[in-house]
């Protein structure tokens, strides 16, 4: 065990680290925003940082669209391909994935424009944002599995990044509903902040504060929303700040958002939302109590789609569409791209998987009913 390594183990347990944290804090609470990303992103063992802990899949907590079906990722590169082309097939062009996880949308993504679309290949420098060491090392073992595409691909987060003369698409999936957010609700006609604080027994426990930032009123303000008395509601300025910065290093381009979401008169407003929409999920199941494990389950909100738009546009991006996702891929060409999968396809056995997959994607009842895509341009 190397140094780094030795220090990291010989701190105490996060939980603990959390409740020392509180215990020290002057209003003997930290906000829950504060609470999320330690239990999300902690270095040692947040739970996207954890190495030994399986998240996506069947024996993980929750799967993406890029690994329920190669199908997606394939479709998403002819969409880039077309995006390309509308760019003037410039001589050099760049993608950045953001939150890439272990790489599945990135192999196929890049294997998927070597095979089919080799001029948009050629110019392309594949960039991949990953918060965890965990992930970042997946991704690695990934790609080297086919060097063409290995070759194509550098590791480096979008906060290290400059404006680029090139044209350069960013992309993100489910990124933005795991980010740290703020949770509030109405007394007596007054914003407050649900923070987390201890019991006496040192279990985590919901205690109300004023509001750690003026940003609280003014998002909800900006929205045209009051809250009903007692109704929950999160606040992601973390998701607005991302969007701001990543329009900050686009020159010319495209940021294509996807995520689970909906506009702040139905987020704020729908009656089965009065209890907000934050959740935990372990083993594909709801968890009752989401201050519980911290580190051990997954944290997500329903992302806003009015704030996200608007944070784009604020920073020069023009909206060119926001659909859902299954109509979005179908225009995409989901259909023409799994007849050249399945005309490609070494086995019957992986024709039928794609097949699978693309009910999945486009039929009603599916997985991709639920998310939504948003693309805005910078030209």
């Amino acid at each position: 065990m190397n140094e780094p390594d030795a220090e990291l183990a010989a701190r105490p347990p996060l939980a603990e680290r959390l409740r020392r944290r509180i215990r020290r804090a002057e209003a003997g609470a930290i906000t829950f925003r504060e609470w999320m990303e330690a239990a999300l992103y902690d270095a040692q063992e947040g739970y996207y940082c954890r190495r030994d802990r399986t998240r996506w899949g069947r024996a993980g907590d929750y799967r993406t669209s890029a690994e329920t079906t190669p199908l997606f990722a394939a479709t998403f590169a002819r969409y880039f391909a077309a995006l390309y082309e509308e760019l003037g097939s410039p001589r050099e062009w760049s993608i950045v994935e953001a939150g890439a996880g272990g790489g599945d949308f990135a192999f196929v993504v890049l294997e998927t424009l070597c095979r089919y679309y080799p001029k948009a290949f050629g110019a392309l420098r594949y960039f991949i944002d990953e918060a965890s060491e965990d992930g970042r090392e997946r991704a690695r073992r990934r790609l080297a599995s086919f060097k063409p595409l290995a070759e194509r691909v550098e590791f480096r987060r979008l906060s290290e990044m400059s404006v680029e003369p090139h044209p350069r698409i960013i992309f993100s999936n489910e990124l933005l509903d795991a980010l740290p957010v703020h949770l509030v609700t109405m007394r007596e006609g007054k914003l407050v902040e649900l923070c987390v604080g201890l019991d006496d027994a040192g279990a985590f426990v919901w205690v109300e504060r004023e509001p750690s930032t003026p940003r609280l009123e003014a998002h909800f303000a900006e929205a045209g929303v009051t809250l009903s008395v007692g109704q929950l509601a999160e606040v992601n300025l973390e998701a607005e700040e991302w969007m701001r910065r990543a329009a900050s290093v686009l020159k010319s381009g495209y940021l294509v958002t996807v995520d689970y979401g909906a506009e702040a008169g139905e987020l704020y407003g729908a009656p089965h939302r009065r209890e907000g929409t934050l959740r935990a999920f372990r083993e594909h199941r709801l968890s009752e109590n989401v201050l519980d494990r911290p580190g051990e389950q997954d944290l997500t909100t329903t992302v806003n789609w009015t704030q996200l738009r608007r944070a784009g546009e604020r920073a020069g991006l023009r909206t060119v569409l926001l659909e859902r996702q299954d109509e979005f891929l179908l225009r995409a060409g989901l259909l023409e791209q799994l007849e050249l999968l399945t005309r490609d396809a070494a086995s019957e056995a992986d024709v039928v998987r794609l097949r699978l997959g693309a009910r999945e994607m486009i039929l009603p009842g599916g997985m991709s009913g639920s998310f939504q895509v948003l693309v805005q341009k910078r030209a």
